[in-house]
């Protein structure tokens, strides 16, 4: 059988098998190189508060969150994108 990408969405290379890891929005459990992780930074304390506080010159910490989604779950938030027609491999017809 073909296979679509020479990666096969993986970064895993030639390592064997990778541990797996729960996805944070669906729960599905995805091989760590698969997954799609992002990491943003999240403050404890409500943006309107903390705009106030940092106008008094306090200082707000702010926390690195990393989270890991699946492929379908990173698509549905807009993390990824799905390419174009044209920019995907072409099919080539088997006889």
């Amino acid at each position: 059988m073909p296979k679509k990408r020479e990666s096969r969405g993986r970064r895993k290379g030639d390592k064997g098998s990778i541990e797996r890891i729960h996805c944070d929005q669906c729960g599905a459990l995805v091989p760590a190189d698969k997954a799609i992780c992002v990491t943003r930074m999240y403050s404890p304390v409500a943006p309107g508060l903390a705009e106030e506080l940092e106008k008094k010159g306090a200082i707000i910490m702010k926390y690195p969150v990393k989270k890991c989604y699946c492929v379908s779950c990173a698509i549905f938030l807009g993390i990824i994108k799905v390419r174009p027609e044209e920019e995907r491999k072409p099919r080539v017809p088997t006889v």
